[in-house]
């Protein structure tokens, strides 16, 4: 089982258009988020639709490929995995978890992509 200690899949649909970076030499990162939906009834057996965001980044081929044919709305499914970050933002340290896409398949264009890096 490859990279089963660190191993993310989800579909969901993006929240904006990649915004893409390229830096010397030509090497590409895009860095979208993603929803996620869960549908449950509680306990008054009302319908409950919980919605959660995760950000990804993606490099080279991935990032290529996002910002060519993603944009806001696009349904994706994505296999990767977790890493953290931190940065000073005002004299503020933040911290942020990212999902480092190795995997992109597209679900709503007119020809399915499959890509890997």
């Amino acid at each position: 089982m490859k990279n089963i200690n660190n191993n993310v899949q989800l579909m969901g649909y993006l929240g904006k258009t990649p915004e893409i970076k390229t830096f010397e030499g030509g090497k590409k990162l895009a860095k979208v988020s993603i929803a996620t939906s869960e549908t449950y009834k509680n306990q008054k057996g009302e319908r409950v639709k919980e919605t959660q965001w995760h950000n990804l980044i993606a490099w080279g081929k991935c990032a290529e490929i996002m910002e060519r044919y993603l944009k806001k709305g696009s349904e994706v499914a994505i296999q990767g995995k977790l890493t953290s970050r931190n940065y000073d933002k005002d004299g503020i340290k933040r911290y942020i978890t990212e999902i480092q896409v190795n995997e992109l398949k597209i679900l709503n264009a007119k020809t399915e992509n499959d890509v890997r890096e």
